[in-house]
C-alpha cells in the first residue's frame, strides 16, 4: 500500500506546524513577486501557497473571506465605496458584492497571477469578477491609495498576506495615512491580523501605526481559521474618531439579521460574539 503524501508548512514562530495529505502538485508559476503553488489535498479541495505559506482552501477560506468583509461593511452607515487592497483570489470582492448597496468596488492586487491562479482553481471566488460594479487592477496598493481622491471611500479592507515580501508595506504609518486620507468620515479601515494567539505583539504595533496615522478607535475581531497558524485569527477594524459621531462598532444588526447573504460562517449572531473581546487580548490591547 502507497505510503500517503503529506505537506506541511512550519511557522517558526510559533514551532508549530500545519499538514495536509495531498494527491499531487497542479500547478506553480513564479511571478515577478513571489512563488505561487497549487495542490489537490484529499479532505481540504484545493490549495494554494504563496513563498511556501498557506493562503487558502477550497474548504475553510469562506471564515476569512465573511469575516474581513461583512463585519466593516455592517458596522458603516451606508457603504457604498469600497476598495480591497490584496485579495487577488477574489474571495473578498465576492462577498463585498453581495451588499446592494456597494456602488463600486476596487480590487488593486500587486500580482495579477494570484488572480490568473484563483480563476483556473478556484473558480468559486471569482464568481462576481464580471460584476459591474467591480474593478480589478494589477497595481502596487501602497502607490494606490496614496494617489486615491480625499473623502472618496467608505470602507478600506486589507486583505494582505503576512507583514514581508510584497505586504511589507501595507502594515506602516505612511499607508495607513493614504487610508486615513481617502476615507470619508465615517469610514472604515480593515485588515487582517494575524493570530491574536501567537501575534499578539504584531497586532499591538499594527494597531500602533494606525493611531500614529490618526486613526482613534480600533476593535479586534476574531475568528476561527484551521488553514492558518493557530487556527486562529483576526482582522481588526479602525475609525478616524473615538467619540461615537460617526459611530462606534455597533454594527446594523437588523440588516444583519435579514439580509440574503447566503453566508457559511458570517451571521448577525457570530457578529455580535466577535464583539466579545477574550480578556488575555483585551489585556494586551489596552491603550
Amino acid at each position: 500500500m502507497t505510503e500517503p503524501t503529506w505537506m506541511h508548512e512550519n511557522f517558526e514562530p510559533t514551532g508549530s506546524s500545519i499538514g495536509y495529505r495531498i494527491v499531487r502538485k497542479l500547478d506553480e508559476v513564479q511571478s515577478p513577486f513571489q512563488r505561487i503553488e497549487i495542490y489537490e489535498s484529499t479532505d481540504w479541495g484545493n490549495l494554494m501557497l504563496i513563498d511556501g505559506a498557506m493562503m487558502l482552501t477550497t474548504r475553510d477560506n469562506f471564515f476569512y473571506h465573511e469575516m474581513i468583509s461583512h463585519p466593516a461593511l455592517f458596522t458603516h452607515a451606508n457603504p457604498r465605496d469600497v476598495v480591497i487592497i490584496g485579495g487577488g483570489d477574489c474571495g473578498t470582492l465576492r462577498e463585498v458584492l453581495r451588499h446592494e448597496g456597494v456602488a463600486t468596488a476596487v480590487q488593486c492586487d500587486i500580482d495579477e497571477q494570484v488572480t490568473r491562479m484563483a480563476e483556473k482553481y478556484f473558480p468559486e471566488l471569482c464568481e462576481s469578477n464580471g460584476d459591474p460594479r467591480a474593478r480589478l487592477l494589477f497595481d502596487d496598493g501602497v502607490a494606490y491609495m496614496a494617489n486615491r481622491a480625499p473623502d472618496s471611500v467608505d470602507v478600506v479592507i486589507v486583505d494582505s498576506t503576512d507583514p514581508v515580501g510584497p505586504a511589507e508595506g501595507l502594515f506602516n504609518k505612511a499607508f495607513y495615512e493614504s487610508c486615513f486620507r481617502a476615507l470619508r468620515e465615517d469610514g472604515i479601515l480593515v485588515q487582517q491580523s494575524e493570530s491574536p494567539l501567537a501575534l499578539l505583539e504584531l497586532i499591538r504595533e499594527m494597531r500602533a501605526e494606525m493611531g500614529k496615522a490618526g486613526f482613534q478607535a480600533f476593535k479586534t475581531l476574531p475568528f476561527p481559521q484551521p488553514c492558518y497558524p493557530t487556527g486562529w485569527w483576526s482582522v481588526t477594524l479602525a475609525r478616524k474618531h473615538a467619540d461615537g459621531r460617526h459611530g462606534g462598532f455597533e454594527f446594523r444588526e437588523a440588516d444583519a439579521r435579514t439580509a440574503a447573504l447566503g453566508t457559511r460562517y458570517y451571521s448577525a449572531d457570530v457578529h455580535r460574539g466577535a464583539l466579545a473581546t477574550p480578556p488575555f487580548v483585551a489585556a494586551a490591547l489596552e491603550n
